[in-house]
């Protein structure tokens, strides 16, 4: 991106100025990203990949040619001259769109739940020994809002939002530890890096994110999907961190229900114990 940004040349317009020097794989890839601009801004790597039929490491390639660092470097740039479409009345107010996009979001992550996908998730946490949820900037947030909640039933659990920490707790870990990762693009490389050093030690991974296909869900054992995709202009949104949340409030309900008498044992203590902090 140095020299884009440095330049203020356009990523159309340096695609369009590298077009006589790209290989036929780099046709297909460019190609692609003219028929499908919108889109593009919403998609994985991965998804990139397969979309237009090439390897995700020529993908990386084609953008490291044109002067970025990487994908989601080319999609931030692009995404500021891409027109995105609003299908919405033009209307409404701004809290009638916040209120539509948090709806929306919660019942397109309803309609993919995989319940199957998410009693194993719930045997996998009520199982373990060790919990630690991994997250960093707005998913950050999350990872601790879960932690807070599987306090309160009674389940020891640590969130790490700091990738170095990440790193070192993810050093510790073995079979008897699972590692819940959330991550929206699921191509977060601090994320990514430090459940692959879980898995080397032989951790469960549960990956909570919106893409089934993303450099995370490569290293998990199981994957909850949520629905509210944003682009790299609305990043850390309160839109998808709504949709994260439902996922983290569905895994600490079942868990709830798979012990629900120690659940309210502890619920219980909890209260007595905080009244004390009230006058």
């Amino acid at each position: 991106m140095d020299k884009n940004q440095l330049n203020g040349v356009k990523p159309s317009i340096t695609m369009e100025q590298h077009k006589h020097s790209f290989t036929k794989s780099e046709k297909k890839i460019y190609e692609y990203i003219q028929s499908n601009s919108q889109q593009v801004l919403y998609h994985s790597l991965t998804e990139l990949s397969e979309e237009s039929g090439v390897a995700e490491a020529t993908v990386l390639r084609f953008f490291r040619k044109l002067g970025f660092k990487g994908f989601q470097d080319f999609k931030f740039l692009f995404a500021q001259e891409v027109t995105v479409d609003d299908d919405n009345d033009h209307n409404e107010t701004y809290a009638d769109k916040i209120k539509y996009n948090m709806m929306q979001a919660i019942e397109n992550s309803h309609e993919i739940i995989d319940y199957d996908e998410l009693q194993k998730c719930v045997d996998a946490i009520d199982a373990a020994r060790d919990v630690v949820l991994f997250g960093v900037g707005s998913s950050g947030i999350a990872v601790l809002d879960m932690q807070n909640r599987l306090m309160r039933i009674g389940k020891h659990v640590g969130a790490v939002t700091d990738p170095h920490f990440q790193f070192m707790r993810a050093s510790s870990m073995d079979k008897d530890t699972v590692v819940i990762a959330v991550s929206l693009t699921g191509s977060t490389k601090d994320i990514v890096d430090s459940v692959e050093i879980a898995k080397q030690q032989n951790a469960t991974v549960i990956a909570l994110t919106n893409y089934i296909k993303s450099p995370l869900t490569q290293f998990a054992d199981h994957v909850l999907l949520s629905s509210a995709k944003e682009s790299p202009l609305d990043s850390g949104s309160l839109v998808a961190k709504v949709s994260q949340l439902f996922l983290i409030d569905l895994v600490c309900t079942g868990l709830t229900i798979k012990n629900y008498d120690n659940a309210e044992k502890v619920k219980m203590g909890i209260s007595r114990n905080t009244a004390r902090k009230l006058y």
